[in-house]
């Protein structure tokens, strides 16, 4: 079925709005030294249903792709990755109704199988002169909406089809690919187009993925209207990292991500990493997370060999305008838990208010809320004045 070329699924001055805005936010940080870049590839496979007609346009993917999502990688990275990313010249049609392959948007409640057959069906219909094995992430945008394919977004490898550190991921047919596939409907938000790429960019490591979703999977797949549910599952980092939340509000880009999501990308460069023991005295001034001249963006203290807290400090630059606040945040990590399951994550925010939902106000600052005590592992950490966009932190024993 030959695609419709009618209205965007966003009104065009949204789209050129936000690639615009994009661009401010790049122009707006302060200049900093040019790392050498690394190109990820990327391929987006358009595929469309034969019962499911859809106003969906080639080069609106490929701006959110090419535009939207290569500026944001930029930004996240401070310069040290953009992306390359082709967009297939035709739809792929596939062969069963949208039916076949629909799921429900629970993901522990998704028929594996159907996302297999989903990408073996478009996979084998790309052009077999192309070398699937050459691209960093494979992406298939489905010309069909959330109502239709039952989930706005989701990473089908590494993430529901499992994930291996044996080898690459490959199709029923034989077709090799080196990395991974995300898929997303019609509606999916610049936010989410990032949440399931950094999936496959991250990749695997010791049977697990080395960046995952940060939200809890038990709490999504209760019953319920989507949004609402998700809503409640985000008790983790709450909107403070689109690998949690994918966006603060709908009509506005995503957040930038935490330092944590930047670690574990290799974002952060450890020159900008300050460690401390726990008890150990230091007078620290805190750089925002999103300025790429900050020289201490964050400050890691190891409490064993796997749980660590890491402290950031996020303010209104870049996409971090699209938060829900601004302050300090408080991060515990632990590196034995590889998903957000059974009430367990491998980061969680320390909530500076809990009495504000879904860690609205979880940032610490200074004058109100400007201690964090762990007296149990000898970490206290004040916030002594802010000076400018940065703050001046003590640390020290309790």
């Amino acid at each position: 079925m030959p695609a419709r070329t009618a209205s965007l699924p966003w009104s065009a001055a949204r789209s050129l709005l936000l690639a615009a805005l994009c661009l401010a936010l790049l122009l707006a940080l302060p200049a900093a030294a040019a790392p050498t870049t690394a190109v990820k590839r990327g391929l987006v496979v358009l595929v469309q249903f034969p019962d499911v007609s859809h106003d969906l346009r080639r080069d609106f993917v490929q701006q959110r792709f090419s535009g939207f999502l290569n500026t944001y990688v930029q930004e996240m990275s401070f310069g040290a990755v953009s992306l390359d990313v082709e967009v297939t010249p035709d739809w792929i049609t596939l062969p069963e109704p949208v039916s076949s392959y629909r799921i429900p948007p629970q993901n522990l409640k998704v028929d594996k199988s159907r996302v297999a057959r989903l990408i073996d069906d478009a996979l084998n219909r790309v052009d077999p002169a192309l070398d699937l094995s050459a691209y960093d992430f494979i992406a298939l945008m489905l010309g069909a909406k959330m109502q239709e394919y039952g989930m706005v977004g989701l990473c089908g490898y590494p993430g529901m089809l499992g994930w291996s550190s044996e080898g690459p991921f490959t199709t029923k047919s034989g077709r090799v690919v080196r990395s991974g596939v995300a898929i997303f409907t019609s509606q999916a938000h610049p936010g989410t187009l990032f949440h399931d790429v950094a999936h496959v960019l991250g990749g695997v490591k010791n049977g697990q993925r080395v960046v995952p979703c940060l939200y809890d999977h038990d709490l999504q797949s209760k019953p319920g209207p989507a949004m609402e549910v998700f809503s409640t599952a985000i008790i983790n980092m709450g909107y403070w990292d689109p690998m949690s939340c994918h966006f603060f509000k709908r009509e506005l880009p995503p957040p930038g991500i935490s330092s944590w999501t930047r670690l574990r990308l290799g974002w952060l460069p450890e020159t900008k990493v300050r460690t401390l023991a726990p008890g150990q005295q230091a007078e620290v001034l805190l750089g925002p997370l999103e300025d790429a001249a900050s020289e201490v963006a964050a400050i890691r203290i190891p409490l064993t060999e796997s749980t660590y807290y890491l402290i950031e400090n996020r303010q209104p630059l870049g996409f971090d305008m699209y938060l829900p606040g601004s302050g300090v945040l408080i991060l515990y990590a632990d590196d034995r838990v590889g998903e957000c399951r059974h009430g367990q994550a491998p980061v969680k925010l320390v909530d500076a208010d809990p009495s504000a939902p879904r860690l609205e106000r979880a940032a610490f600052d200074a004058g109100s809320r400007n201690t964090f005590v762990d007296a149990k592992n000898n970490v206290k950490v004040e916030i002594l004045e802010k000076a400018g966009g940065s703050f001046r932190l003590r640390l020290g024993p309790p």
